[in-house]
């Protein structure tokens, strides 16, 4: 661990949660949900978890802080980030890692709360990732494109939305990082985003995105680091590495089983807010076509 500054800063491995530590390392997985958004995964489980393998985790459950509300922060034994992974009305999800819960709060009173869907977790009315960072520009935090590639090619990554010409770089480069290693993305999709990091000048961050418990800490951020202030530094100063591995396909299968039935008390909204994101999606693909 003594080379996590330096290359290779990125590293498909399952993280020696244990060594890091003894390195005096802190390492964190910056993509957790709960059962307070699409996740059964309670607080409690996550915390007893992390405490034994010695990892950190920002909570970024979608659109929602009710986990982080229910803690104190301050007093677990365990490295928390305050966090939120938000969904964007135009498709990509941003994670967004705070330095105080009072911030996160803040935000996400004035700005996350008032455009939330009837069912929540869904993509938020009238927020797109470019109006999302308009209202982050001001806010004390770090902000990191989740899962770049999107899943099966879907617009739920910021990369993936930048390829079919959706989003400018000029967006993408208000980012402070991209999600390059997450655990439930392909290898191909998440070598395809170490190469697009470098490309939009960005730093970055590495996350199971973990709806299962059991998931913690398979994706970890690395960072020699005293606590969130150093850490989140460090991700801003190119200063931290990404070690960790995909999930294999029984996990990701069971990972998507969990969302579905999670979503199943809210289908109706579900089926409409999917429906615009869709039309939105052949909107833009015959537009492409058409200035061909």
């Amino acid at each position: 661990m003594s080379k996590v500054n330096r290359i290779p800063r990125i590293k498909f491995e399952n993280p020696d949660w244990e060594r890091i530590a003894d390195a005096g390392y802190l390492c964190a997985d910056m993509h957790i949900h709960t059962d307070c958004s699409d996740s059964y995964s309670s607080i409690k489980r996550l915390l007893k978890i992390a405490e034994e393998r010695k990892v950190g985790m920002a909570i970024t459950d979608h659109n929602l802080i009710t986990t982080l509300e229910s803690i104190d922060i301050e007093k677990e034994k365990v490295f928390i980030i305050p966090g939120m992974e938000v969904s964007t009305s135009d498709g990509p999800h941003i994670l967004t890692y705070f330095y105080e819960m009072k911030d996160l709060r803040s935000f996400w009173e004035e700005n996350i709360e008032p455009r939330l869907q009837s069912c929540p977790w869904l993509a938020l009315k009238d927020c797109t990732t470019e109006q999302l960072m308009d209202l982050l520009e001001h806010e004390n935090c770090v902000v990191s494109g989740a899962h770049p590639m999107g899943y099966l090619g879907s617009n739920k990554g910021v990369e993936i939305c930048n390829r079919k010409g959706y989003i400018s770089n000029d967006v993408i480069g208000r980012l402070d990082a991209y999600e390059v290693i997450c655990g439930g993305m392909t290898r191909e999709d998440n070598i395809e985003a170490i190469r697009s990091f470098e490309r939009h000048g960005l730093g970055i961050t590495g996350g199971s995105d973990g709806h299962i418990a059991e998931d913690l800490g398979s994706v970890v951020t690395v960072s020699k680091a005293d606590g969130v202030d150093g850490f989140l530094k460090n991700i801003l100063e190119r200063k931290n590495g990404v070690r960790g591995s995909e999930k294999d396909f029984p996990r990701r299968a069971l990972t998507g089983l969990t969302s579905f039935y999670n979503f199943l008390d809210y289908a109706p909204a579900v089926i409409k807010v999917q429906s615009r994101q869709m039309a939105k999606t052949v909107r833009r693909g015959t537009k492409r076509k058409m200035e061909k």
